[in-house]
């Protein structure tokens, strides 16, 4: 009779099924963000790396997360 590595009731198990219920609405909203921030970006662009902006990488990122934001609200 084989008996399986892994059983029902070990954590791997619930760390696997937990994981395949909780990944999809991160990935569908960082995703949809990304596709958001891929829109957004060229148009601020010259204003970002212009010199005007005190760190420009650290707006590029609150960009992302913004848009990333925005899309977690929009699909709730």
């Amino acid at each position: 009779m084989p008996v399986s590595q892994f059983p029902l009731t070990s954590a791997l198990t619930d760390l696997v099924v937990g994981d395949m219920l909780f990944f999809p609405p991160i990935f569908k909203s960082v995703l949809l963000g990304f596709f958001f921030w891929l829109i957004i970006h060229p148009l601020i662009r010259h204003k970002i790396y212009s010199g005007q902006v005190w760190h420009p990488t650290l707006l590029d990122l609150s960009l992302f997360f913004l848009c990333v934001s925005a899309a977690m609200a929009i699909l709730r």
